[in-house]
């Protein structure tokens, strides 16, 4: 049986998320967006995709920016004249995040994607941490950093991943009741919390179609 659920994978720096969620995209043989929906929204919006890549899971707190957010919340359909440019740039995302889910399963990796689909009925959303130690490691190894400048990145990126979640949803970044299930990457490894996702959708694939009893080498 075809997998059609949506997984959508908040995750802290260092963690693995990435990596995670396409190595679920290809254990379940569906598409997988990350960058690639930056450079979607850009294509759709009209936006360049050198914009998207700069604000990317960002928000600015400047002063003047907070004075203009009087405009109305993200989730309405069509940008309104005079909305502040970080607005427009969320809500093309949002937009694209909505077309892309019906189009069927996939993984979406960050972009409050869980939020924006959190009615959807084949959601599935997932958050990934990881002990600090072994983010650390990580980023050293994956990116060929010093100690100092791994530590430096993990609390910068976490930093923004919250900021740019929490004012866009309203709720706390890595909450573990905002998601359907919280992993830890550092207990089961990057590859083994891949596969239990993979199971997991599986099976929600198998609810949803209404055959709970269906195991995961039947479906």
């Amino acid at each position: 049986m075809a997998v059609d659920t949506i997984i959508t994978i908040g995750r802290q720096a260092g963690s693995g998320g990435r990596e995670i969620g396409r190595m679920v995209a290809d254990i379940l043989g569906i598409p997988f967006y990350d960058k690639e929906l930056l450079e979607r929204a850009a294509e759709e919006s009209g936006f360049s995709k050198e914009f998207f890549m700069k604000h990317d899971e960002k928000r600015t707190s400047s002063f003047i920016y907070s004075l203009a957010m009087d405009s109305p919340s993200p989730g309405f359909s069509a940008a309104i004249p005079g909305m502040p440019i970080n607005h427009k740039f969320f809500l093309a995302q949002f937009n694209t995040i909505k077309t892309i889910a019906k189009e069927g399963g996939c993984v979406i990796v960050g972009r409050c994607a869980d939020y924006a689909l959190e009615e959807n009925p084949h959601l599935l959303s997932i958050f990934i941490h990881a002990d600090y130690e072994f983010r650390v490691k990580r980023c050293m190894q994956e990116l060929s950093i010093d100690e100092y400048k791994a530590r430096e990145l993990i609390n910068k990126t976490d930093k923004q991943r919250a900021s740019y979640y929490n004012y866009y949803t309203g709720r706390k970044w890595g909450v573990a009741t905002n998601y359907e299930i919280a992993l830890k990457s550092s207990v089961f490894g990057v590859e083994e919390t891949a596969r239990f996702i993979a199971s997991m959708a599986r099976i929600k694939a198998a609810v949803d179609h209404g055959d709970p009893e269906k195991t995961e080498d039947e479906a």
